[in-house]
């Protein structure tokens, strides 16, 4: 149980250093550069504490996927950042694979 507590840690702290990397200005705003650096270092850090239960490329997918949906959700809500339906279309098939991969893998732990 405690892999998916690791896996959610990562996923939420790249999810905040990606949100934060628009107000880094090219990396020469201080603060919101020290919360990409911060928050991208955190999120491996919990993948790699991950990996030591489920396997690199079903956890990688689940991270990716995982944030790439939150991420286009954020820029959407919080940075009204347009999205067509193409772009709904794929965040939702991105949502259903993870989805799957979390319900119906055999490699992963319960």
């Amino acid at each position: 149980m405690q892999h998916w507590i690791y896996l959610s840690l990562a996923i939420v702290s790249e999810v905040i250093a990606t949100s934060a990397l628009r107000g880094t200005e090219g990396f020469t705003r201080l603060w919101p550069s020290l919360v990409v650096i911060v928050g991208y270092g955190a999120s491996f850090y919990f993948l790699s504490l991950t990996l030591r239960v489920i396997p690199v490329g079903v956890a990688y997918a689940i991270w990716c996927g995982a944030g790439m949906a939150l991420i286009a959700l954020i820029g959407w809500l919080v940075l009204q950042q347009p999205l067509d339906g193409p772009a709904i279309t794929g965040i939702l098939f991105i949502a259903v694979g993870v989805t799957v991969i979390i319900r119906y893998s055999g490699t992963l732990p319960t």
